[in-house]
Parts: C-alpha cells; sequence; structure tokens
C-alpha cells in the first residue's frame, strides 16, 4: 500500500498554502515552484482541492489561493478523501479482487479482507483526528505530537 501522487503532492500543496497563513494568498506558479511541481500539475490539484472546499481562489493582481477556513478545522482525512480516497473500500474489495471469476473464492471466509479492514480502521482513526494545524508543525514535533495520537485497537471493531 501507498499513498497516490495526488494525495501527497495536493496535501503538500495545500500544506503550502497553510504556511503561507490565512491573509496571504499564493499563485499556481509560487505553489508548483516551491513544491517542484509542474504548474499545470499544480493546478489541477489545486482544483481539486477547491472544489472540496479546503481552499479559494480570487483573480486578479493580488489573487492567488488561501484557506477556506481556519487550519485547524481542515480535517487530513477529509483532505485525503476528496484527493483519493480510502486505502481500502470494503463493499467493492472482493469483487475488485476476484481474479479470473465473477465473485471471489474467498468472499464468504476471508482473513484478508479483515486485516485490510483493520488497517483501514487504524489509518481513519488518525486521520480523523489531525488537522492541517498540525501538520504545520516542524517534523521534530510532528513525531512527538503523533505518539500523543489515542488510538482504537482496529481488531476489536471488525465485525
Amino acid at each position: 500500500m501507498k499513498l497516490s501522487a495526488h494525495e501527497e503532492y495536493g496535501l503538500r500543496c495545500l500544506l503550502r498554502i497553510g504556511l503561507a497563513g490565512q491573509d496571504e494568498s499564493l499563485t499556481i506558479p509560487e505553489i508548483s515552484q516551491a513544491e517542484a511541481l509542474s504548474p499545470a500539475y499544480a493546478a489541477k490539484l489545486l482544483r481539486i482541492l477547491r472544489r472540496g472546499g479546503f481552499i479559494t481562489s480570487a483573480r486578479g493582481k493580488d489573487g492567488g489561493y488561501t484557506l477556506s477556513r481556519p487550519s485547524g478545522h481542515i480535517v487530513i482525512g477529509d483532505v485525503i478523501g476528496v484527493l483519493g480516497g480510502r486505502l481500502f473500500e470494503s463493499k467493492d474489495f472482493c469483487h475488485e479482487h476476484a481474479g479470473q471469476i465473477q465473485v471471489c473464492t474467498r468472499s464468504v471466509d476471508c482473513s484478508v479482507r479483515s486485516l485490510w479492514h483493520a488497517v483501514q480502521s487504524a489509518v481513519d482513526d488518525v486521520l480523523s483526528k489531525t488537522t492541517l494545524q498540525d501538520l504545520l508543525r516542524s517534523e521534530g514535533e510532528m513525531n512527538s505530537w503523533v505518539k500523543t495520537i489515542p488510538t482504537h485497537s482496529p481488531l476489536t471493531s471488525i465485525q
């Protein structure tokens, strides 16, 4: 499993705007240069983030992109959901991984599905408790903060 480029670079673009602050806007060229992305790709990601309601845009001399609300009100789980989605979707998993037949041979009793559900539950738990404001910390501060996130045991939530 890995994050998609959309999720990684989209989150970095949002973080760059967050670092600029609520009152300062950044342009596509500024964001693309700062994050080493092509202007076209940065524009595509910013369009997704704008449609998701995380940023706003303004045209003109003083135009650019700003956060649509305070960084503490932007939940990273929601951002990842807009940029790419979840790692594991239980309703489609068996159908999409059936192999060469219509219905997966393990669709009735699947320990792998249980594992992916537990992993997704743990990821959802952490991302739902993390805001953009949290990510505005330094790496050292973030490492310390992550250790304080209370999580439930995903294995107890499997049904």
